[in-house]
C-alpha cells in the first residue's frame, strides 16, 4: 500500500514539475513556446524628448511586420513583436530587456533603438542570455570590431557617413571646407573623419572646424563666424533642429556656401523647421528617399497608409521598415524552428540581403555590420530626393 502511494506521489510530482517547466519556459528564450509564432522584442523611446524619433521608427517596423503577417507570416509562422518604452534611458532599457527575455521569452531583439541604451543591455542579453540583437538603430565601431556573438547591424556608422561627406565635398571641388559641429564627444569624433576623407580624394582640400554648444538656438553669432572663415562648402554635424536653425540664419545673413549633412540632418523636421532655407542642401542617408518611385519605396508608403495611418512615411519610419524587412528576409532562410541559435546562424550566413529601400547587406561569422554604404539625397522643391544609387565611402585610416 505504501509503495503504491509513493509511486503515485512521484507520478504526481513529476507531472507538476513538467507543467511548471513548460509554463516557465525552461528551454530558455531560444526555445519557441509556439512553433506557429516567432516572438521577438524591441525597445524605443516612446516617451520623453526622443519620442519624436522612437514613435515613428516603431511605426515603420510595425507596419512591415503587420504586412508580413497579413501575407501568412514567415514560412507560415506569425510574428509577435513586443515593444516596450525605454524612455531613452539606459537603466530603464536594462529593465525592459529583462522583461522581454525572462517574462516574454523573446528569441531575439529586433530593430531596437538607441546606442547607449542598447549597449547597456549587452551583458545580460548577449552574454548571459545568449539572445541575439539584430538590426538595432544605433551603434558605434566598438560594437562590430571585433565582431560580438549575436550582434548584427545594418546602420552605416556615423564615422563612415562623415567619410562619405568628405569625399563628396572634395569631388564637388570645394577647397575650403568648414565643419560646423556640436560639442559633445560623439559629434566631435564624427566631425574628425571629414578632413582625412576629403584629403584622400583631393590632397589640396583645406578642412577646418567650428564647435557649437549643443542645443544652441541662436545661430546669429555662429553664422557671423562662418562668414568670417569664407568657406566654399559647409558640413553640418548637428541635430536636425540645430541644422534648421543654421540654415534659416544663413539665409537671413546672405551666406550662400553650399551645405552638406550626415543622416540626422536629412530629416523631414529639417525641412519643416527651415522651410525654403533648406533648398539645395545635400546629405547622406541610410535609406532611399521616401518619395522615390522605386517599387519597394511605394510598398512602404502604401503599408504605412494602411497599417500606421497616423504616422508620416518619412526617413525615420523608413529606417524602422528597413530594419524589420532585413530581419524577415534572413529569418525566411531558416529551415526548422526559429530560435536564438538558428537566427544567429542565419545571420552569419546571410549574403546579398536586399530590402529594396536600403543598401544590400552581407554578413559572415566574423563580419557583423552588414554595410558601409550610404545614399546621397538633395532637397529639391522642398523634398529630399535620392541622387544616384548607394555608394561606399572611402575606407578610413
Amino acid at each position: 500500500m505504501r509503495r503504491r502511494t509513493t509511486r503515485a506521489l512521484i507520478a504526481v510530482l513529476t507531472a507538476v514539475i513538467a507543467l511548471v517547466a513548460s509554463a516557465c519556459g525552461t528551454g530558455g528564450p531560444s526555445a519557441a513556446r509556439d512553433d506557429k509564432v516567432i516572438r521577438i522584442g524591441a525597445w524605443y523611446p516612446l516617451t520623453g524628448a526622443l519620442a519624436s524619433f522612437g514613435i515613428p521608427e516603431r511605426a515603420g517596423a510595425d507596419a512591415y511586420f503587420k504586412s508580413v503577417n497579413a501575407r501568412g507570416g514567415i514560412n507560415g509562422r506569425k510574428i509577435e513583436w513586443i515593444v516596450k518604452d525605454s524612455a531613452f534611458d539606459p537603466q530603464q532599457t536594462v529593465q525592459v530587456a529583462r522583461r522581454l527575455v525572462d517574462q516574454e521569452g523573446v528569441v531575439a531583439i529586433v530593430a531596437a533603438n538607441g546606442t547607449a541604451q542598447s549597449q547597456a543591455t549587452f551583458p545580460f542579453v548577449l552574454e548571459q542570455s545568449k539572445v541575439p540583437v539584430l538590426n538595432p538603430l544605433g551603434g558605434d565601431e566598438s560594437w562590430y570590431e571585433p565582431a560580438r556573438d549575436g550582434l548584427f547591424g545594418l546602420q552605416t556608422l556615423y564615422e563612415d557617413q562623415a567619410a562619405a561627406l568628405g569625399d563628396w565635398v572634395a569631388r564637388d571641388r570645394a577647397k575650403k571646407v568648414l565643419v560646423v559641429h556640436s560639442d559633445p564627444k560623439a559629434f566631435v569624433n564624427v566631425a574628425k573623419e571629414i578632413g582625412p576623407a576629403a584629403r584622400k580624394t583631393d590632397p589640396s582640400v583645406e578642412v577646418k572646424s567650428l564647435t557649437v554648444k549643443f542645443q544652441t538656438t541662436d545661430y546669429s553669432p555662429v553664422i557671423s563666424k562662418v562668414k568670417a572663415r569664407k568657406p566654399d562648402a559647409v558640413v553640418l554635424i548637428l541635430a536636425a533642429a540645430e541644422a534648421a536653425s543654421y540654415l534659416k540664419e544663413a539665409k537671413l545673413q546672405g551666406l550662400t556656401a553650399p551645405v552638406y549633412g550626415y543622416a540626422p540632418v536629412a530629416a523631414q523636421s529639417t525641412l519643416t523647421l527651415a522651410g525654403k532655407a533648406a533648398e539645395g542642401v545635400k546629405a547622406v542617408q541610410l535609406v532611399k528617399s521616401p518619395h522615390d518611385d522605386d517599387p519597394a519605396v511605394k510598398e512602404f508608403r502604401e503599408a504605412m497608409a494602411k497599417y500606421e495611418p497616423g504616422q508620416p512615411a518619412d526617413f525615420i519610419t523608413l529606417w524602422g521598415w528597413a530594419a524589420a524587412k532585413a530581419f524577415v528576409e534572413v529569418a525566411r532562410t531558416i529551415d526548422g524552428p526559429v530560435t536564438s541559435e538558428s537566427l544567429t546562424r542565419a545571420f552569419e550566413n546571410a549574403r546579398d540581403v536586399d530590402t529594396g529601400v536600403g543598401p544590400v547587406l552581407n554578413f559572415s561569422d566574423d563580419h557583423h555590420l552588414g554595410t558601409r554604404d550610404v545614399q546621397k539625397v538633395v532637397v529639391t522643391n522642398g523634398r529630399w530626393e535620392s541622387q544616384g544609387d548607394f555608394f561606399t565611402p572611402p575606407t578610413r585610416d
